[in-house]
Formats: C-alpha cells, structure tokens, sequence
C-alpha cells in the first residue's frame, strides 16, 4: 500500500497492537534525515505509535477489515473448535503468534479455539488472558468496521460463541465484564 492509501483519521490494524486511528502526520529529523511519519492513537492502550510512511506497509500496518473478512472470521469462530494436544507453553506460543499477526482470521481461530474452556474453573491464569486478549482485539476490529461500540461487538461475539459451541453458563463471567469494562 501507498502512502495514499492510509490517511489521517482512518482506523488501521498495526499487528503487536491491534486497532488504532492515524491521528496525524509529522515529520522527524533523524540525524540528517527527515521522515514522514503516521501518528498512530491506541485509545484503549493509551499508547501512540509513530511508523514511518514508507514502510508502513513493510511494518505490517493495515486497513481495518473488509466486511467479507469480518464474515469469514465470523465463519471460523463457527467452525468446530481444533483441540490442540501437547504441552501449554508451546500452545500458548502459537496463539500468542496468530494474535500478533494482526490477521483476523487467526484470532478469530485463537478466540474458537479457547472459548470451548470459558467456563472451567481450573483453566490457566495464562489461557484466560490469551482468550481475553485474543477476543479483545477481534471485538475492536469488529467494532471498527462496523461502526459499533467494543463492548456491543464483544456482546455480539460471545453471543455467537454461546449458539455455536453448546450452552454455556448464563450467569455473569468476570471475563465479559472485564472486556466490556477494557472497551
């Protein structure tokens, strides 16, 4: 993508760090060099990114998804669950890679994956805050393309999860109004 395709005030996708908003453009000096640079606003994080305009791209930096994306996402976390064998830590690594990667296919697999545990009391420390950070970031995107709140789109997730993969308990999960509170 060009420089042209990423303008101030659009939503994009930066893979580490989920959803921002280019909040501007500036340049540096570097030594003897002047670079244009893209003012990225995490809100959720309360972080702002700079990434250089030419190699915004090579950074990973992206548009929001196109809603065929968002439906083929949505696709997956309807899709049957993978139940992955093998030890925690090297899992973890794996999903902690797809939630990096910024495609939100692979969180969306990473959400699908994880939510089947949801309400075991005995599930890890480390798998709640994998499935809460994967479901987060896939929620924000949502919310960014559709023009919704997170909370709702986190709502509207869950509720999808919950019809897909089974009853599930109905009673009020710290996680959800950890998720709503973070949107």
């Amino acid at each position: 993508m060009s420089k042209a395709e990423f303008k101030v005030n659009d939503y994009v996708v930066y893979p580490t760090h989920g959803v921002g908003k280019i909040i501007g453009e500036e340049t540096q000096e570097v030594g003897d060099v002047k670079l244009r640079m893209f003012v990225i606003s995490f809100e959720k994080e309360k972080m702002t990114l700079r990434v250089p305009v030419g190699r915004a791209t090579s950074a990973g930096l992206r548009h929001i998804s196109t809603p065929d994306q968002i439906k083929k996402a949505l696709a997956t976390l309807k899709s049957k669950a993978k139940i992955s064998r093998g030890m925690w830590s090297r899992r973890a690594q794996e999903y902690e890679a797809k939630i990096n990667s910024g495609n939100i296919i692979a969180i969306a697999e990473v959400v699908r994956d994880l939510h089947k545990n949801v309400d075991q009391s005995e599930r890890s420390y480390s798998e709640r805050m994998i499935y809460e950070s994967a479901l987060n970031r896939l929620a924000r995107e949502v919310a960014a393309s559709d023009d919704i709140d997170a909370g709702k789109a986190t709502d509207n997730l869950l509720k999808l999860l919950r019809l897909q993969h089974g009853p599930k308990k109905t009673e009020a999960r710290p996680e959800v109004e950890v998720l709503a509170e973070a949107a």
